[in-house]
């Protein structure tokens, strides 16, 4: 039975000592009688959350009334349990830090489902806590009762039920610990309502016991060796490179490794990012919506090293007649993504930083013994096969394998500094070629890149609903459309409709009276809905 000490806020990626909202350290907090309610916020505050998005309902609604007094923790309010969930990614793709989401018991439950199953397929850090009815009506079908715990077993790294007070501190600290460790995931904590109105003594652990659980070890140096040697020796070599890389934060090692080796680079939608476009060696994004550059690579290369990389088939296709001729080396810090889809030649099982920080000098070692490789061969071929196979690819394209000279710098916003091309994403959708198939190609640099990989949200993130302005007065309202998680409509009133209407019905316009008329989509010619209109408009 493995044992590792309670997370501390220091080891879940935010500097800040273990504090309440009282201002109290751990140790004086411990012994303190309070609910269960309470014991969830100072859990959460122990582990070292400061944003919380989620919810109100029944069997989640003795949370609230300490998390509002909570001087510590932030809670962003939605209108959607799927924007909460969607929301808490963001905030782990923005901060690295994991994500909280909260929801109710039931249907509240239920509509975290989806994003708790993206996190997983996107390895996405986030700890949701549910509500629970009483634990005596558990199993007895009650009012918005669901068994959340089976429903998310599948698409969670870890989940629990807690039905005795005196064990939430002790799930929630395992639910940040575990979320954050090995290969990041969602974990699911159900809390009873009965567990949060009981009365215990708090006491945050101070060692996790976690059977099993292996957060990861550090690269063979024997497979790291090879790996060097293999890529010393290649005359084709490519670097797959996933979303790993960017989980890990090892963007860094990746750029030091591409110069080093020489070797083209692929990086897949979820590694956009990790390497900037500009970069000589970088072919650009692979698989069925990838450059042509990067696919043909692929396919001819003798040698093919993923880097955190799942081998999707949105990338390889046809797995029997994926990169045919090549040698395969996997790095993964999950030995359960080694050797699930293709086979591999040479497996390495570690954190990234640490398969880098050991691949880079065992490489170096190699070139100073027995040389560097003569790769201009391979990269005439790789810019040949780019331009004979789709000779009208777009310009930024084919920049990924010939970047043309820049005459000026790349126009940039004044105030934040960033590139104004990067300002187009993020890309919440799927299933719309604009979303996750256009922007990934105008990402240039981006440390962590905020769309989603494999399940995404489809229709969360449609065209139609972009944020809508509508006029009253001498003032401008924000309207959403109905169907938008998050959305909140202003009032009804006589001066402005209540909700924005879709185009394909009726649009408003504005008569010369100032007042809301309607109009036809199809000849947009205002038709005054009043009998009469006065000649002044109204004011705000």
């Amino acid at each position: 039975m493995a044992q590792v000490r309670a997370p501390k806020p220091s080891a879940l990626a935010t500097p800040q000592p273990a504090r309440t909202s009282a201002g109290g350290s751990a140790a004086s907090v411990s012994g303190q009688e309070m609910t269960g309610a309470q014991a969830i916020i100072k859990s959460l505050e122990m582990a070292g959350a400061t944003d919380v998005f989620g919810l109100p309902g029944g069997a989640i609604l003795p949370t609230y009334d300490p998390l509002m007094d909570s001087t510590t923790l932030r809670h962003i309010l939605v209108r959607h349990e799927q924007g909460a969930g969607h929301a808490a990614q963001g905030y782990a793709h923005a901060t690295g830090r994991p994500g909280v989401c909260i929801a109710t018991s039931g249907p509240g439950a239920t509509n975290l489902v989806t994003p708790i199953a993206d996190a997983n397929m996107d390895s996405i850090p986030m700890v949701a806590i549910t509500g629970q009815v009483a634990a005596s009506l558990i199993g007895t079908d009650g009012f918005q009762e669901a068994d959340i715990v089976g429903i998310t077993q599948p698409i969670t790294k870890h989940n629990v039920l807690v039905t005795d007070p005196n064990e939430i501190p002790q799930a929630i600290a395992e639910a940040f610990y575990i979320a954050t460790h090995g290969r990041p995931g969602p974990v699911l904590v159900d809390i009873a309502k009965s567990a949060q109105q009981a009365t215990m003594n708090f006491q945050w652990p101070e060692r996790i016991e976690l059977p099993g659980f292996n957060s990861g070890a550090r690269p063979h140096a024997k497979t790291v060796q090879e790996a060097a040697r293999l890529l010393a020796t290649a005359r084709r070599p490519v670097l797959y490179v996933g979303g790993g890389v960017i989980r890990s934060g090892a963007s860094a090692g990746l750029r030091k490794l591409t110069d080093l080796s020489g070797a083209a680079v692929v990086t897949t939608l979820m590694a956009r990012g990790a390497l900037p476009d500009s970069h000589p060696q970088h072919l650009g994004m692979p698989g069925m919506h990838g450059t042509v550059a990067a696919v043909a690579a692929l396919q001819k290369a003798d040698l093919v090293v993923a880097l955190g990389a799942r081998f999707d088939d949105r990338v390889t296709g046809k797995l029997s007649s994926f990169a045919p001729h090549a040698t395969i080396v996997h790095a993964d810090i999950d030995p359960a993504e080694i050797g699930k889809n293709r086979a591999v030649d040479v497996p390495i099982v570690g954190d990234l930083k640490e398969v880098f920080e050991a691949l880079v000098p065992a490489l170096a070692q190699e070139h100073q013994q027995h040389g560097k490789p003569d790769l201009e061969a391979w990269w005439a071929q790789a810019r040949r096969l780019a331009l004979d196979l789709r000779p009208r690819v777009h310009a930024y394209r084919r920049r990924a394998v010939q970047p043309p000279a820049r005459d000026s710098a790349p126009r940039r916003d004044l105030r934040t500094g960033v590139d104004l091309h990067l300002r187009r994403g993020p890309a919440p959708d799927v299933g719309q070629p604009v979303h996750q198939v256009r922007a990934p190609q105008l990402v240039d640099q981006l440390g962590r890149p905020g769309h989603h990989g494999l399940l995404g949200a489809c229709g969360h993130g449609r065209q139609g609903r972009r944020t809508r302005s509508h006029r009253v007065g001498h003032r401008r309202r924000r309207l959403l459309p109905d169907d938008q998680p998050g959305a909140s409509s202003p009032a009804p009133s006589t001066r402005s409709p209540s909700r924005w209407r879709s185009s394909t019905t009726r649009r408003w316009a504005w008569c010369a009276s100032g007042r809301p008329c309607s109009t036809t989509s199809a000849t947009r010619t205002p038709t005054c809905t009043r009998a009469t209109a006065p000649s002044a408009s109204p004011t705000s």
